[in-house]
């Protein structure tokens, strides 16, 4: 699934970290159309991250990311973390996603991201601040 929606252009991550769903469509439900991925930061303690996502591209723009950020948040809630960050690098869609989902932009104080344009996003899940 992570060849299908990033081909080369993004390295594989490990999939034995982490916590990870795939997703199915009805019309097709042998094949996945969709994957993500949820881990604790290795930034703070209280922390989850959204790991990478993909959709092939014949189901995107259907809503499916916004699903997916909300099932990570729920799982995210369930382990008792009260914040989720993520990061975007030249991706206007997924920024998109991220600010209907009510993530905020914001400066972490050691950038994990190997670009200078790589945005993260940050969003309180369980009501502190």
């Amino acid at each position: 699934m992570h060849w299908l929606t990033f081909g080369d252009s993004a390295p594989m991550i490990d999939p034995a970290v982490g916590y990870w769903w795939l997703l199915y469509h009805e019309d097709a439900p042998a094949r996945a159309v969709g994957f993500c991925g949820l881990s604790k930061s290795p930034y703070s303690k209280n922390f989850g991250y959204l790991k990478r996502s993909g959709v092939a591209l014949e189901h995107r723009g259907s809503g499916l990311q916004l699903r997916m950020i909300r099932v990570r948040e729920a799982h995210a809630k369930k382990l008792g973390w009260s914040y989720v960050i993520t990061d975007t690098t030249d991706n206007p869609a997924s920024s998109n996603t991220l600010i209907r989902a009510g993530y905020k932009l914001f400066t972490p104080r050691h950038p994990w991201g190997p670009y200078a344009t790589t945005l993260y996003w940050k969003r309180t899940i369980n009501g502190q601040r």
